[in-house]
């Protein structure tokens, strides 16, 4: 991303804020948005996953695949 194509924090803040990139209050779907853990809705809380990048939903996928597979296969 060159520095003319990053956002400002005020457009960053603008997109956070907008009830139009929360899918049903939780999921965070912003196409022009180009950060993978963008901020939580709350943003104490830490981040979440920003389902229109798809590095960000790639990298939830393998995560939540890894824990899968440690659960199944840590108990045999």
């Amino acid at each position: 991303m060159n520095p003319e194509d990053k956002p400002t924090k005020e457009t960053l803040n603008k997109w956070h804020k907008d009830p139009k990139n929360w899918k049903l209050g939780v999921f965070y779907y912003n196409k022009e948005d180009k950060r993978i853990l963008p901020p939580k809705r709350m943003a104490w809380a830490g981040w979440t996953v920003n389902f229109a990048n798809s590095i960000s939903v790639a990298l939830f996928v393998i995560t939540i695949i890894i824990i899968i597979s440690l659960a199944l296969f840590s108990s045999k």
